[in-house]
Order: C-alpha cells, then structure tokens, then sequence
C-alpha cells in the first residue's frame, strides 16, 4: 500500500494527528486531543523483527508482502528520494533547503523491516543543536540569529541497511617475535671516542595457518547518498536493541527518506566492515610481537538483511549561496553539522593577534631601551 494512503485523523476534529517522540501515542496539533496507537496496528511491537534473506534480495526476488510502493521526489540539488504524503505536491528538502516539486509517479522498493521511533521531541533537538552552534568559534552571526530564532526543524526517518552473517575463515601468514643481540659500537662523547653496548632488536617469522570463525548482527550501513558519509556515520552509537517492527503510525507527521544506495552497494559496504573485524581476528589469533597475513578465506553463511528507518531531526542553513546541514540524532541527541566560517570574523582575530604581537614586541623594545649604565660602570 502507498504511504500516502494512510491517514490518521483526529477522532474529536478530524485534523491530522502526528506521533509524539518518545510515546506510543498519536497526538492533535490543532485540539490536542490524544489517541494511543492501537496494539493490533501493523507492525506492533509484541511481532518479531523481520530478517529477510540477503541471497532472495540481491536477486530482486522477495515477495509482495516485503515491497511497497511510496510516492517520492528526487531533490535536484542533493538527490535526497523524499517520500510524501498526503496532497502535498512540493516541499523543501530536509537535506538541503532545496525547494522541490513531487514527482507524478510511485516508486517501488523494499519495505522497511523495523524503525527506531523518535525519542527526543523537536524543542529538545533545537536545544541541542542551538547548545552545539553555540560552541563555534568563528560562525556568522547570521548563524548565532537563526539558532536563537528558533528555526523549525524537519523531523526525518533516514534509512539504514543492517546485515547479519557467519563467518568461518581459513588464512595463512607469519607470526613474528622479536629477539635481541648486543653489539659493541663507538660513539663521540664530549670529543672523545668511547666504546659501549647497544642492543639491536630482530624479528624471527614463522609461518602459520588457522582458522577464526565469528558471527556478525547487524552491521550498520547507511541507505543514503544525499547526506555526508561522516555526517551520518558520526551520528552514532545508535541503540539498535530499541528497534520496533516497522509500523506507518510511527511516520505520522514525519518524513521519510527512501534508500538511494541500493541493497548490493550496501551489502559492499557491510561486507568491508565484517572483513576487516575478520582480519583483526586473524591478527589476534596469529599472535606474535607482529603478524603478515598471506590470505583470508572467508565462508559465509545465514546471511540475512534489514532495511530500517532511523530518527534524525535535521535543520539547512544557507549563507554565501551555499547549504550547510545541522543533525540531531532523534534517539540520543548527538549533534554532528557543517559549518560556514565568518571570513571577517577570522581577519578580524588574525589582525586582532598581529597587533597584541606587534604591541608586545614595541613594549620588549622599549624595556630595552631604558636600560642605563650607571657612571660608576664607566
């Protein structure tokens, strides 16, 4: 079912209600009324989180029930897929502050598994955001007047990939253990030839081979190109263990982005990262004082995929015709950001320095100056 066919009226005025963060409740903007979320709600959270197999993705070969179709818009500026609702046909992109049109058609993709709902309201962000600009040395005042003002923010479900996997590898390399010799050697002390022992450190290698096995549960990827990879990636650690089966009650209100980096990229991504706790594995179990891995033979096995929604409260900025972007994790509070530098403010504080230095140099110069020999000393 399209997103956009869901709807959510208030049960006293028949406005649209909005999930309030960190409850099970849906709540009116225009009454106040409250409604809790129903306990029979799709994707309520006495199910199980759904696991789905990473072989049947890749192949584009997963049922009905695990697709769905949602009506998005690409921004043209970042390339953000947003997902509308309702009778909205234009917005302003959350990434980027872009405005945008909705696209006519629909987009099929792969439905979300599970989300983590918002747990810190909007005020509560801006709070943390405003505290972090706050902290920055050398930002337009501009900036420092559009955290004071109190700028609405975009509440955003950013999506996520998350892989599951065994691992049973076989590698082959050398553990090196170092040894000692003594060996005598002149020096120049003072001017003078003196004779001393120095010890000199080697490695000895040995070959070896073995076997390390782990399991992996959800590694972490980020399903979106429209925002910095270490804009993203900073905003962690994400408490994964508060995930809830997807449920369309908790987007009430809130926007979505569709995945722009597709299941195989993201799989790409996830494999690096349990490779490279596999080579530390192999490092750990080689042992040694120092170890070279020849090669790594990795069987992999129970590979399973989710595709999830994180919460992200996200504020654009534009100064010089340029956009900056400010994150509020919607879980933890965590802010990470781009940030403009005032060029007239950093002049300032280089000519600022310049003249404190210039002014002590002219105070060293006169203290100098005064300095009289007495006639007695003639």
């Amino acid at each position: 079912m399209p997103q956009d066919e869901y709807r959510w009226p208030c049960e006293q005025c028949g406005a649209q209600l909005r999930y309030a963060p960190g409850q099970t409740r849906l709540t009116c903007d225009h009454c106040g009324h409250v409604q809790d979320i129903p306990a029979e709600a799709p994707g309520a959270r006495t199910r199980a989180l759904q696991e789905l197999d990473l072989a049947r993705g890749l192949h584009d070969d997963l049922s009905d029930r695990d697709m769905v179709e949602t009506r998005t818009t690409s921004c043209p500026n970042c390339g953000a897929q947003v997902e509308i609702s309702g009778a909205t046909h234009a917005t302003e992109c959350p990434f980027c502050a872009t405005p945008v049109v909705l696209d006519t058609g629909t987009t099929r993709h792969i439905k979300p598994q599970a989300l983590i709902p918002f747990a810190l309201t909007e005020d509560q962000a801006r709070k943390a955001m405003t505290g972090w600009l706050g902290s920055l040395w050398f930002a337009p005042n501009t900036l420092l007047e559009y955290a004071r003002k109190g700028r609405a923010m975009n509440g955003i479900y950013v999506p996520f990939w998350t892989f599951d996997a065994d691992s049973d590898s076989r590698y082959s390399g050398e553990r090196g253990e170092y040894y000692y010799t003594t060996r005598t050697v002149r020096v120049r002390v003072n001017g003078r030839m003196e004779t001393r022992q120095e010890r000199e450190r080697h490695t000895r290698w040995h070959s070896v081979s073995g076997r390390v096995a782990r399991g992996f549960d959800d590694v972490l990827v980020m399903a979106s190109h429209s925002l910095p990879p270490r804009l993203g990636n900073e905003l962690t650690p994400w408490d994964l263990g508060a995930l809830v089966p997807y449920a369309p009650e908790f987007l009430a209100g809130f926007q979505a982005e569709g995945y722009t980096v597709p299941l195989a990229e993201g799989h790409a991504e996830g494999r690096a990262k349990m490779e490279e706790v596999i080579r530390s594995d192999v490092r750990r179990d080689i042992g040694g004082d120092e170890q070279r891995i020849h090669g790594i033979d990795t069987a992999w096995s129970e590979e399973t995929f989710k595709h999830i929604l994180l919460p992200v409260w996200m504020a654009a900025y534009k100064y010089n015709g340029k956009s900056y972007r400010f994150l509020v994790n919607g879980q933890t509070g965590e802010v990470q950001g781009e940030r403009p530098w005032s060029i007239w403010k950093i002049a300032f504080a280089v000519l600022v320095a310049a003249l404190l230095a210039l002014g002590a140099y002219y105070l060293s110069e006169q203290q100098g100056a005064e300095v009289t020999i007495p006639d007695w000393m003639d």
